[in-house]
């Protein structure tokens, strides 16, 4: 017999390793495992976390559609108001943009928090020589949704002020 023709053989071994051994075994364990902890914390954080906030706009519902009330938006957009919100440290200024706000009147300014109703803010801004004041100190660590708008509700302009930012364009919720 030449080397090609020479029969191999193979050792097969008799012994079985123990079942905790075996890397299939751990795969098929620890993968679930795996999955029901994370859904478990999951589901821990979000009700930890509170309910689920709605925005604070008024909603009315016709059929299965949810119809938002964009009068004091058109307004502002009419009216072609913008501001710009300027935080410096614990004091927040409004300055007019465009459009004819009335100087004399004092302002409401809605900081609505990004993840909890609570944390919403509602500040009076007082009229200045240039725009309207109010000593508030902010929390910068998060996004704000803002509105600000007279006390009558006649119009609105939103914005949004990302975290550790220290100005916001504010405008009309309607696009052109």
């Amino acid at each position: 017999m030449n080397a090609a023709q020479t029969p191999i053989h193979v050792q097969t071994s008799s012994r079985h390793r123990p079942a905790w051994r075996e890397p299939m075994v751990w795969l098929i364990t620890a993968l679930p495992a795996a999955v029901l902890v994370a859904g478990i914390s999951t589901l821990v954080i979000a009700i930890r976390a509170g309910g689920d906030d709605a925005l604070p706009d008024a909603v009315r519902r016709t059929a299965q559609i949810q119809v938002a009330d964009l009068d004091m938006d058109a307004r502002a957009q009419a009216l072609d108001l913008a501001a710009l919100l300027r935080v410096d440290g614990d004091a927040l200024d409004v300055l007019p943009v465009s459009g004819a706000i009335d100087r004399a009147a004092p302002l409401r300014l809605r900081l609505h928090h990004p993840t909890a109703a609570a944390g919403d803010r509602d500040v009076v801004l007082m009229p200045t020589a240039h725009g309207w004041h109010a000593s508030h100190a902010l929390d910068g660590r998060h996004d704000w949704r803002l509105e600000l708008g007279p006390d009558d509700a006649q119009w609105r302009l939103v914005g949004r002020l990302p975290a550790r930012q220290r100005a916001a364009r504010l405008s009309p919720a309607l696009a052109e």
